[in-house]
């Protein structure tokens, strides 16, 4: 007899039970293992799974996570460059996608990315039908549209990251200059994830207290406080980062964890992410943008109608306008 047989006497035959929880991570670079890392330390998913096409890297990047598995309460950890290791999964996270070379244009490489999610998507879709997907790799608003385009599920089962980054990083700087807990101050940046990206100082508030009726030029030009350069810094902190590292990780990776934990718990968190906003805000084009969302099992459950001024729904249409101008270019969706 062997050592386990020896050793352990079985009561009952191992009754092979679907996950509940399993969460694929696509993309095993620096986003996707921080995403990885992020939701696995939170105890959020029964199984995960990650895939790539960098074989080494994948096997590497799984069994770096599987020699931790005595910190993580996550039973099982695979990984495979085949998508039949990712089925029945609940949720789906998709960081793939191909980097922007020097002097590409944004076009030339939404068009490189979507030629990528056609490979990526319909796989997902084979084994995970039931899956909500979101998708984190950039431009995440577009990328998001490609995803809804792809896989044919519905709207409410489509999220982009969106601006849940933007926001955490408003309230940020926002706070760090008041001086309290970046929780403690509310403020929501909404439309595109970038450089079009929409402030919200009409809504901005500390306990209730709303800062423009303390400042009605908050945001604007002719504000004595400058208050409008936070939202500039919040636009140019990717960059800023990547400048100083290389590549942003950390933050996203939280920021997923984040959206992961109000869909897989049925929180009904309100998240600022990337939803498909046609008839909304006078919007008629199908671009995804992000736009305050309840998020709980069934994905998007429904959309927070916020009381913008009409500067700030001017912006929301600017930033979709921007976003259409590229996706309506894009060519086999």
């Amino acid at each position: 007899m062997s050592v386990q047989q020896n050793l352990i006497t079985a009561v009952a035959s191992p009754a092979p039970e679907p996950p509940r929880n399993k969460v694929t991570v696509v993309g095993v670079g620096q986003v996707g293992m921080a995403c990885a890392v992020s939701i696995l330390l939170q105890d959020l998913c029964d199984e995960m799974a990650l895939v790539d096409v960098m074989e080494d890297r994948l096997k590497g990047e799984m069994m770096d996570l599987q020699h931790g598995s005595l910190f993580l309460k996550t039973p099982k950890i695979v990984s495979d460059k085949d998508y039949a290791v990712t089925a029945n999964s609940r949720l789906v996270v998709v960081t793939a996608g191909v980097r922007q070379q020097e002097g590409e244009s944004r076009l030339n490489l939404v068009q490189r990315n979507v030629n990528v999610f056609k490979c990526i998507i319909p796989q997902i879709m084979k084994y995970s039908p039931n899956c909500t997907i979101i998708v984190v790799s950039n431009p995440v608003d577009i990328l998001t549209y490609v995803t809804w385009k792809l896989s044919g599920l519905p709207k409410h089962r489509v999220i982009g990251s969106g601006t849940n980054l933007d926001s955490a990083r408003f309230r940020h700087m926002m706070a760090e200059r008041l001086g309290i807990h970046s929780s403690s101050f509310h403020g929501w940046v909404l439309g595109e994830h970038g450089d079009t990206s929409v402030p919200v100082w009409s809504g901005a508030n500390v306990a209730g207290v709303n800062l423009q009726k303390l400042n009605p030029d908050i945001g604007t030009d002719a504000d004595k406080e400058q208050w409008k350069k936070v939202h500039k810094d919040v636009v140019d902190s990717a960059y800023e980062v990547i400048r100083l590292k290389g590549y942003t990780n950390w933050a996203i990776g939280m920021s997923v964890a984040n959206l992961t934990e109000s869909i897989l718990k049925n929180l009904s968190r309100v998240h600022p992410v990337s939803t498909m906003v046609k008839n909304m805000y006078g919007i008629g084009e199908e671009v995804f943008l992000s736009l305050p969302c309840v998020l709980n099992s069934s994905g998007v459950c429904s959309v927070v109608n916020m009381t913008l001024t009409a500067d700030e729904v001017g912006q929301l249409k600017k930033s979709a306008d921007t976003l259409w101008g590229i996706q309506k270019d894009l060519k086999d969706l």
